[in-house]
C-alpha cells in the first residue's frame, strides 16, 4: 500500500474511533468508564510524540518559521477554547450535571472539529515525511479519539440534542479528521506549515486539555497511566529502530 492510501486508511480508522466513542455514550456502555485511562495514556504519548518527533521534524523542514507556527498553533487553540467554547471540558466522562444551551453544544462541536482537523493534518504530515513518523502520529491521535467522541456526544445530550445528533456530532469529528489527512496528502508541500502548526495544537491538547483531566483523579494510578503513555512511546521508538 502506498503512503497516500495508508495515511487515508489510518485517518479513517482514527475517525471511526471518534464515532465509537460517541456510540459508547449513547449506548451507556459500562466500558465507557475506562475511557479516562485512554485520556491519561494518550496525554503521555501525545506529549512525547509532539516534543520529541513533531517539533524536531518541523524545525528541520522549516527552521526559520517553524517556532512561530508552533506557537501560533498553540495560541490559536487557546484563543478558540477561551472565546468560542468557554464551557468545554475535554475528556469529561459525562456532562449530565451541566445545562448547556444548543448554541453552546454546537460551539463545542466546532471547537473539537478544529482539533480533529489538525489531528488529520498531523497524520498526513507524518506520512509525507516518513512512515515511522506517520505511524507514531496516528497512534498519538488514535489514543485520544474514543474520549473525544464520548465528550462531544455527552455535550450534545447535555445541550438537549437527541441521540442521533450526539452520534452525528461524533461522526462529524471523524470526517474532519479525514479531511485533514486529505488536505496535506493532496498538497504535500504544505507539510512545512502543517507539521509545526499541528505540533502546537497537539501540545496544547495534551498538556492543557488532557493533563488537567488526568490530574482530577485522586491518587497515583492515573499519574502512572500517564507515564505509561510516555513509556509506550519510547518502547515503540526503540522497536522501530532495532
Amino acid at each position: 500500500m502506498n503512503t497516500f492510501w495508508l495515511s487515508l486508511v489510518l485517518g479513517l480508522g482514527a475517525g471511526l474511533a471518534d464515532y465509537i466513542g460517541g456510540l459508547l455514550l449513547v449506548k451507556r456502555s459500562p466500558s465507557a468508564r475506562s475511557l479516562r485511562y485512554f485520556v491519561a495514556v494518550g496525554a503521555g504519548f501525545m506529549l512525547s510524540a509532539a516534543l520529541l518527533e513533531m517539533v524536531p521534524e518541523g524545525l528541520a523542514i522549516y527552521p526559520h518559521w517553524s517556532p512561530l507556527l508552533l506557537l501560533g498553533g498553540y495560541c490559536g487553540v487557546h484563543l478558540l477554547e477561551h472565546t468560542l467554547v468557554p464551557h468545554f471540558h475535554f475528556g469529561e466522562e459525562t456532562h449530565h450535571h451541566e445545562f448547556l444551551s444548543a448554541r453552546t453544544s454546537y460551539s463545542v462541536l466546532l471547537g473539537l472539529a478544529t482539533h480533529t482537523f489538525f489531528d488529520g493534518i498531523a497524520i498526513g504530515s507524518g506520512f509525507v515525511l516518513s512512515r515511522w513518523l506517520g505511524w507514531v502520529l496516528f497512534f498519538a491521535v488514535f489514543l485520544h479519539k474514543l474520549p473525544e467522541g464520548f465528550t462531544v456526544a455527552s455535550v450534545m445530550l447535555a445541550g438537549g440534542r437527541g441521540k442521533l445528533a450526539a452520534l452525528n456530532s461524533a461522526l462529524a469529528l471523524g470526517v474532519t479528521t479525514v479531511l485533514g489527512v486529505l488536505v496535506i496528502s493532496l498538497a504535500p508541500s504544505w507539510v512545512r506549515f502543517g507539521l509545526p502548526l499541528s505540533a502546537g495544537v497537539t501540545i496544547y491538547v495534551a498538556g492543557t486539555d488532557l493533563v488537567p483531566e488526568v490530574n482530577r483523579e485522586p491518587g497515583i494510578r492515573m499519574a502512572l497511566v500517564f507515564f505509561g503513555g510516555v513509556v509506550l512511546f519510547f518502547l515503540l521508538r526503540t522497536l522501530a529502530h532495532i
